[in-house]
């Protein structure tokens, strides 16, 4: 039992890392840095360029959220965020919408740049890129190692099911 909350606990940790870096590289944008911003697409460029506040603002708060996303689930890992079930069913659904979007849009992406599905109006090639090679599979690995971890922090229950169980020492 010791071996598996050591396991969920590495686990949980690289999921954060992995949001971690999603989240500050929103931050970074938010404070007027340009590396790589291109990859997200021509909007956030322009909209940096046209609108520097509203911009700053915008990732500032994108940043935020994935910052507290990638936090929640250590702070619940610790038992550091009650109502722990309630948590760890939103980290449940989070997960699985990371991997979900980040896969769909990986799939799709390389579809489009193979020339698999065409585009009328073409496409901005540097964010599908960006998307479909780095910000999408961060997602898909951030979900997948959110959802292993909550996998194995489970505690089987008998005849109730499965229910979280506490990780922190047990």
């Amino acid at each position: 039992m010791r071996r598996q909350a050591d396991v969920s606990r590495t686990l949980v940790w690289v999921a954060a890392a992995l949001g971690g870096i999603h989240a500050g590289f929103s931050l970074y944008w938010a404070l007027g840095g340009s590396w790589l911003l291109a990859t997200v697409g021509r909007w956030a460029v322009e909209m940096t360029e046209d609108s520097p506040q509203l911009a700053a603002a915008a990732l500032g708060a994108i940043a935020l959220v994935k910052a507290v996303a990638a936090a929640v689930p250590v702070l619940v890992a610790y038992d550091r965020l009650p109502p722990r079930r309630l948590w760890r069913a939103g980290s449940w659904v989070g997960g699985t919408l990371l991997v979900a979007y980040g896969g769909v849009k990986v799939v799709v992406g390389g579809a489009v740049l193979a020339g698999v599905v065409p585009t009328d109006d073409g496409y901005d090639e540097v964010a599908m890129t960006g998307h479909t090679f780095l910000w999408d599979p961060l997602f898909v690995l951030w979900g997948a190692f959110l959802l292993a971890s909550l996998w194995t922090s489970r505690r089987s229950t008998g005849a109730r099911g499965i229910e979280g169980s506490r990780v922190v020492g047990r």
